[in-house]
């Protein structure tokens, strides 16, 4: 068993899901959960993805030997300040922030260090739909899970948090947190932004009421991730602002060039940007695990 009394700070998607897919595989015992929100903890409790309730992040800990941080990123330094006096000698803490740079800081912030104990953690896996009542047991099977251990790691609390993102169906796999930042700007924060750009623009349009009941899959296809909780993108692209805003620069860049090339009759040049992208996309699709 990985814990005796499981702790989850965080009741929203994750945070749920987490919970409820470590109780499935028989790894933790008791699950104590806390959420700012009372109406997360009411259906938490009752969906019983945990067995305790508690009105506090600190009475959620207290007794914990391992706890899961899943709060919004801009809300690492309140979480981690709410619990850091409950923490009892030995307890293993872990998070599931989507940037990571910016969460080291949050936890040397608020312990003065980075503690041994703390594995800093993030699962690629996600609905657009939030709250504790859309998690699921499955959300991480077969999904990638990043670990970026730091210059004060402990291994035993590493090996830990491995195995429990292993016992959820995972794939673990561990980099520096500056390349997992890069990385997660291009696939994933970028991509964010420009759906809600997009789909921002075309509201905007004079006639946009006949535009979306007339569009087709790809469209739906394009702009599903835009019904993702702006609260937690705005975060997410907040604490990973410098990385995304380079890249975003050089987006606008390239839909310059092709706004030049359909200007100027250039179609060969856009064919072959078209061709290029097609040919890069099929080929690392088949990298991914």
């Amino acid at each position: 068993m990985l814990a005796a009394h499981l702790a989850v700070v965080g009741l929203g998607l994750i945070g749920g899901s987490v919970a409820r897919a470590l109780r499935a595989a028989g790894v933790v015992g008791r699950i104590s959960g806390y959420d700012p929100d009372p109406r997360q903890r009411e259906d938490a409790l009752a969906a019983g993805v945990i067995d305790t309730a508690h009105s506090s992040a600190a009475a959620c800990v207290r007794e914990a030997d391992l706890v899961i941080v899943a709060v919004p990123v801009l809300r690492t330094v309140e979480a981690l300040s709410a619990i850091r006096d409950a923490l009892r000698p030995g307890t293993i803490v872990t998070d599931v922030g989507s940037t990571k740079q910016s969460v080291a800081t949050d936890v040397e912030q608020v312990f003065g260090e980075l503690p041994p104990w703390f594995v800093l953690g993030h699962p690629i896996a996600g609905t657009e739909k939030s709250g504790v009542s859309n998690s699921l047991a499955d959300l991480f099977r077969k999904h990638r899970v990043i670990l970026t251990p730091h210059r004060c790691q402990d291994a035993v609390a590493l090996s830990t948090v491995r195995r429990l993102w292993e016992a959820c169906g995972a794939r673990v796999v561990e980099m520096a947190p500056a390349q997992h930042d890069l990385i997660f700007a291009a696939t994933s924060h970028l991509p964010h932004v420009l759906a809600y750009s997009f789909v921002d623009m075309i509201g905007k349009l004079d006639d946009s009421a006949g535009i979306f009941p007339n569009a087709g899959g790809g469209f739906r296809d394009f702009t599903r991730i835009a019904s993702s909780s702006p609260q937690m993108w705005h975060d997410i692209v907040r604490a990973n602002a410098a990385a995304v805003s380079d890249l975003l620069t050089r987006q606008i860049a390239d839909l310059q060039a092709l706004q030049d090339m359909i200007t100027s009759g250039r179609w060969d040049e856009m064919k072959a940007t078209f061709e290029r992208a097609r040919a890069a996309r099929e080929h690392y699709l088949t990298q991914i695990e």
